[in-house]
């Protein structure tokens, strides 16, 4: 069981570890620290003659490299506050452009996170060095292959600033975010649903696998509050063997749990006791925010969000909102592709875990329902909500699947012949909806999207 619980636990530090701003910037300051050390303890005999074979790079005096190695540290430790300075400006700019849900994606950017890192490592770097470098003139000790190591990693420090000016200004735009948060979000889908549909009937369960009707279920209460980012079900599974129990989720990952709330319900001889409580407890990770590694709905999410914000009146930003959509229509098509998977987790033909997933009508739904109920009037919006169902349908093989979009495209229809503005808009919306409804109707199968409606 101990072992169970680890499993969580790592998955938890992973995902916190990820989301840090501060883990790459630690290691890459030590590895400095430890190139420092080493470089100093290669010794005076290996450093004289690196200065008889290149003197012009390795014949400097104590002085002289004292004070190169004092200027690389200042400007390093003042151009790494520039660079702080720049993402914090950064981040508060995507959270009044576009939502405060995207933040987490710039903490976790890889390449923010590094540029900090070389910044301080070096100026750690010279710190060290300056620090072995001591008397002058003849009895002088000079680390001369760290001294000019010291030069070189300043060099390369100044290509990252570069590199890191235009990431940033690249990362904050629109587009950039939406692209980012939809990659994001595909990985999560094709983690969660690795197989793609085929023309197959999706089969039930097992007989065996439905529980006893007589089953008496208990409450398992959640002992923190927050969301839940994560949850293995082969540790889920092993765990109810382990208690010969059937649990079934009531809370699932990305949802909210309050302490003391019931978390799952279990099916078995005893009530839970405390130790039971806290050994399920800890096959999950709770914190105080959502992220996508489990959890693909939070993609959408973030999308919407962002949409809902273009959409706004004091912002009315209609080619954002698009923008948005394309990616939500690339997201819904990649979900509509991929086969359900079944919430019954079975071991030795004995149901253990019921664990529901989410469902396409609902990522249908939440990707198209919120924006419509904001866009009324907007023909352009209103046209590529349709287009969305349009492109979607036409790659689904499900008929269940195209039956909910086929009900989208009802609900687009009433808000736009509502909100309609003009004759023309009418009349390009009801074209619209007939390219719709005949890929509702499994008439455009395999066939290339049309073309695409301009924001502009």
């Amino acid at each position: 069981m101990a072992a169970v619980s680890a499993l969580g636990r790592l998955k938890w530090i992973s995902i916190s570890v990820r989301s840090s701003f501060w883990f790459v910037p630690v290691v890459l300051v030590l590895v400095s620290i430890a190139l420092a050390l080493g470089l100093v303890e290669i010794g005076e005999p290996a450093n004289r003659a690196m200065a008889k074979r290149w003197p012009r790079m390795f014949a400097a005096e104590a002085e002289g490299s004292r004070a190169m190695l004092s200027a690389i540290a200042t400007s390093m430790i003042t151009v790494a506050g520039v660079v702080f300075s720049i993402t914090i400006v950064a981040l508060a700019q995507a959270a009044s452009l576009y939502t405060s849900r995207v933040l987490r994606n710039f903490m976790r950017d890889r390449l923010n996170q590094v540029v900090l890192g070389v910044f301080l490592g070096v100026f750690a770097y010279c710190i060290v060095v300056l620090r072995t470098i001591s008397g002058s003139g003849e009895g002088s000790f000079v680390p001369a292959i760290a001294v000019f190591t010291g030069l070189v990693l300043s060099l390369i420090a100044i290509g990252f600033l570069i590199v890191f000016i235009h990431h940033v200004s690249t990362t904050i735009q629109a587009a950039e975010i939406a692209r980012s948060v939809m990659h994001e979000t595909c990985e999560a889908i094709e983690r969660l649903f690795p197989h793609e549909m085929g023309l197959e009937a999706e089969q039930p369960p097992p007989p065996q696998a439905h529980p006893d009707r007589d089953a008496q279920w208990y409450p398992v209460p959640a002992t923190e509050t927050g969301y839940i980012q994560s949850v293995q079900p082969d540790s889920l599974l092993a765990f109810a063997v382990e208690h010969d129990v059937l649990v079934r989720m009531e809370a699932v990952v990305g949802d909210f749990v309050v302490e003391g709330r019931t978390l799952a319900h279990i099916a078995g001889v005893a009530p839970p006791d405390a130790r039971f409580v806290r050994a399920f407890n800890a096959l999950y990770a709770v914190d105080g925010f959502r992220t996508t590694d489990q959890d693909p709905v939070f993609g959408f999410r973030q999308l919407v969000d962002i949409a809902l914000k273009a959409l706004s009146p004091g912002i009315n930003d209609t080619t954002t909102a698009v923008t948005c959509l394309d990616h939500l229509s690339a997201l819904l098509q990649r979900a509509a592709q991929r086969r359900p998977e079944s919430p019954y987790r079975a071991q030795d033909s004995r149901l253990r875990v019921i664990a529901p997933g989410p469902e396409f009508a609902d990522l249908a739904d939440l990707a198209l329902g919120q924006i419509l109920e904001n866009a009324e009037g907007n023909t352009v919006v209103l046209m590529r909500l349709l287009r969305v169902v349009e492109d979607v349908a036409a790659v689904t093989q499900s008929p269940a699947r195209r039956e909910v979009l086929a009900a989208r495209v009802d609900v687009i229809e009433e808000v736009a012949h509502r909100t309609a503005k003009s004759t023309h808009a009418r009349r390009q919306i009801d074209d619209a909806i007939r390219e719709a409804r005949a890929a509702c109707a499994g008439e455009k199968q395999g066939q290339p999207p049309a073309r695409g409606v301009s924001a502009g």
